[in-house]
């Protein structure tokens, strides 16, 4: 795929070709870039495997943004407005804060800098979705913990946990049933997915096939059953939609009748489903070592002569076809999720690692023309 327009490379890379380790190259179509320039948007990606956050967007000069910076295992992520963005790594949930106010630059050219802000030190326990629901909280699906927990300063300790599925009989360090993503509806916790219905450590390794369920948390009911590793659920325009990563395909659940419909196939494991307008975001993986080897995906593409592809592909839902992608070649063969950041053409990243992080320094309010302590209140606000 060529890509007839320059691309600047903005982050943790090497600039030097020799120095650079573990390569990876975005590709894409001057088409794509015309659409997201189009849509006045830029693509947030996260690739655990490579332990990136990448935002590409189109520019203001004809020439597309990769703005990318280091964070290991990086997986979950949410974009909450045009204020932060938050992503779920190793043993972190990061909170990275646009530093410009809406309708501001950075050096006339910028318009959204996030840099990191704060982090939550979760430990190791495979935090595979983040989202913050209408009640202001941080929920996240603490996958080696079989639960979905609420992430807060004002509580203790690493997570609280704040739902398990009913078949688990106890919080505690095993991978069980290999939850692994949930949905809001109308700002309130709903739908999770899982591998399995397995009570044991590691038995829904066992189940991959056909041990999925989508289970809604409201009410504890299996909504779905009979899957082949279900993953990111949505809500979209009143219909469930979920990803059955081990065969391919974006399903869409009629909630009512609870009947489903695959109505799309994609060359790859699939994890990562968001939602714009009338288009669906889908993040396509090549299938990892042996882990997921012999799942009903390898006879899908040897029946349908593909290669299996990394790639982030853009879905009109109108005719269900799929109108752009990003392609990664080299080092990363895994996305594992997608955001839109809405409004935003020119992002500039900070990570947590190099030179840059020391000389980005960031006011909030200024207080000090209030004068002497004594003549205000000591009541915060």
């Amino acid at each position: 795929m060529n890509n007839p327009t320059p691309i600047q490379r903005i982050g943790d890379t090497p600039v030097k070709e020799e120095d650079i380790v573990n390569r990876f190259d975005v590709h894409f179509t001057e088409e794509f870039k015309k659409w997201i320039a189009k849509e006045n948007i830029s693509l947030a990606l996260t690739t655990y495997e490579g332990g990136k956050l990448i935002i590409v967007g189109p520019g203001q000069e004809g020439t597309l943004i990769v703005s990318e910076r280091n964070f290991e295992r990086c997986m979950a992520l949410h974009v909450e407005n045009h204020r932060n963005i938050w992503i779920s790594t190793h043993h972190y949930i990061w909170q990275l804060e646009n530093a410009l106010e809406p309708g501001k630059l950075l050096n006339d050219q910028w318009d959204r800098t996030y840099f990191p802000r704060s982090s939550y030190v979760t430990g190791g326990v495979d935090m595979h979705e983040i989202m913050i629901a209408n009640d202001g909280h941080l929920y996240g699906v603490v996958t080696g913990y079989n639960c979905v927990a609420r992430i807060s300063h004002d509580e203790k300790g690493s997570f609280s946990p704040y739902w398990k599925p009913p078949f688990i009989d106890e919080i505690l360090p095993a991978d069980r049933c290999h939850l692994n993503g949930m949905c809001l509806e109308n700002g309130e916790l709903a739908y999770v997915s899982m591998v399995s219905n397995s009570n044991e450590a590691g038995k829904w390794r066992k189940d991959r096939d056909s041990g999925g369920i989508i289970m809604d948390m409201r009410t504890d009911e299996v909504v779905v059953d009979g899957l082949c590793m279900p993953h990111t659920p949505r809500i979209h325009n009143g219909d469930l939609w979920f990803l059955e990563a081990g065969k391919g395909y974006l399903c869409k659940l009629d909630i009512k009748t609870k009947k489903v419909e695959r109505v799309l196939w994609r060359p790859g494991f699939l994890r990562g489903l968001h939602f714009y307008k009338d288009y669906a975001f889908i993040c396509c993986s090549c299938p990892r070592d042996k882990t997921f080897e012999g799942l009903p995906l390898d006879q899908e593409l040897e029946k349908r002569g593909e290669k299996p592809q990394c790639s982030m592909d853009i879905i009109d839902l109108k005719t269900m076809e799929c109108i752009h992608s990003i392609t990664i070649t080299g080092h990363v063969k895994e996305i594992y999720d997608v955001a839109i950041i809405e409004d935003c053409c020119q992002p500039l990243l900070y990570g947590v690692i190099g030179e840059d992080i020391r000389h980005i320094v960031v006011f909030g309010e200024n207080k000090t023309e209030l004068g002497a302590l004594d003549n205000r209140s000591t009541t915060v606000n």
